[in-house]
């Protein structure tokens, strides 16, 4: 790990992995807090490394001083899940040489189990063969160096552990002025003439967190059209940042029927589905919406190999599927997919404000309710209740 005025958050993260690995390698930055000291208790050793502007050159300081055969690498604001994290032992029996983990990113004010975006991420790394970090910023992991990559692409496996990132949320973010810092580095970089097409995607990111969205739509066009000049195909992540942004400036001309496009690349992207879904029904083409938020729910979430938020494969599909329905005037289905949404996650509360102006509009519908019922008895009831197939 590399740190630096980590004391709010690094024993948590010691704590979920000290029981399980065989050394603890911290490289320090600079901390002028209790970091050191809340390492050290764990019997970590701890180097000092003076900041030079590379996150890589600080992880391959520590990479240099690891001597385990396996190395697993973890930021200061992450939790190896506590039920998984015993099973790394027996995963390390492996034949593969590098391993991606379940990596649960949170957002918004505080950490909750249903806003998060998903990703499988290499985290577990043979040592001693040579890999290593590149790029100052957003750094990544030699892999095109070390292993032989096949045609259709490299597929890392895999392995059930969750690690929990707590990097994203408003409160770390604004405490760390990330975003300036962030930026700062990334227009560095960009000034390089050779410089990584990931580059004006990261920066687009940035942009986007702070909602400056035509400047986020700039870089990730760009960050497209470098990867189409190196003859590659532009990541999936980077085609679901353009339809994010298109959809929050209701450039919704600008979103259809490009999509389709970019779904016969990667149609196995649930998020890219429910993009679409959000655009037809955003161009009131209901009918189609529908069908494309059904086939979200078929697809699920599960595939890790695409950046996914949580809830488009599932709760957030069955509001949006209980949307089209209203729209179409089947008022029954609407109301059951709005109560199964809220009965999946009780922090999106979209779906049960939706059951309440359904109630609104349609009193005499909802007539064993009240306004003043909880959301258990207004889901509950939505569940079992039977209403007219059509409305006047």
């Amino acid at each position: 790990m590399i740190v630096k005025d980590e004391e709010d958050c690094i024993g948590n993260c010691l704590s979920s992995i000290e029981k399980v690995v065989d050394e603890i390698i911290i490289v320090d930055t600079g901390s002028s807090d209790r970091t050191v000291e809340i390492c050290k208790s764990f019997g970590a050793q701890v180097y000092e490394f003076p900041w030079n502007k590379s996150f890589s050159d600080a992880r391959n300081f520590g990479l240099e001083r690891a001597t385990g055969d396996w190395i697993l690498w973890l930021d200061a604001d992450e939790e190896v899940e506590s039920s998984d994290v015993y099973k790394l032992r027996d995963i390390l029996y492996s034949d593969e040489d590098i391993l991606s983990i379940h990596l649960m990113n949170y957002y918004g004010e505080r950490p909750e189990p249903d806003k998060t975006f998903d990703i499988a991420h290499a985290r577990l790394l043979r040592n001693h063969i040579g890999f290593k970090f590149i790029g100052k910023i957003h750094e990544m992991i030699n892999t095109d160096e070390v292993l032989t990559i096949p045609e259709d692409g490299l597929i890392i496996k895999t392995v059930p552990i969750k690690v929990h990132h707590y990097g994203y949320m408003a409160s770390v973010t604004e405490n760390k002025k990330k975003f300036e810092r962030n930026l700062t580095m990334l227009q560095e970089e960009l000034k390089q003439k050779d410089h990584n097409p990931w580059i004006h995607y990261h920066i687009a990111s940035e942009y986007y967190n702070k909602q400056e969205f035509s400047k986020a739509f700039d870089h990730v066009n760009h960050s497209i059209k470098d990867f189409l000049k190196l003859l590659q195909a532009p990541p999936s992540l980077l085609y679901r940042l353009k339809y994010s942004i298109l959809i929050n400036t209701g450039s919704i001309e600008g979103a259809w029927p490009g999509i389709e496009k970019v779904l016969i690349l990667y149609p196995d992207y649930v998020d890219l589905h429910f993009y679409k879904g959000i655009i037809l029904y955003l161009k009131d083409m209901f009918k189609d919406a529908l069908k494309a938020f059904e086939h979200c729910l078929e697809m699920g979430e599960e595939n890790l190999q695409h950046l996914t938020i949580k809830g488009v494969g599932s709760f957030q599909a069955l509001h949006y599927k209980g949307c089209c329905l209203e729209k179409l005037g089947q008022i029954e289905e609407a109301a059951r997919c709005y109560a199964m949404a809220a009965r999946q996650s009780k922090t999106f509360d979209s779906p049960v404000e939706a059951l309440r102006e359904l109630m609104a509009k349609q009193q005499d519908l909802f007539s064993p309710l009240t306004e003043e019922c909880d959301d258990e008895t207004l889901i509950a009831k939505a569940l079992t209740i039977h209403f007219p197939k059509k409305l006047d």
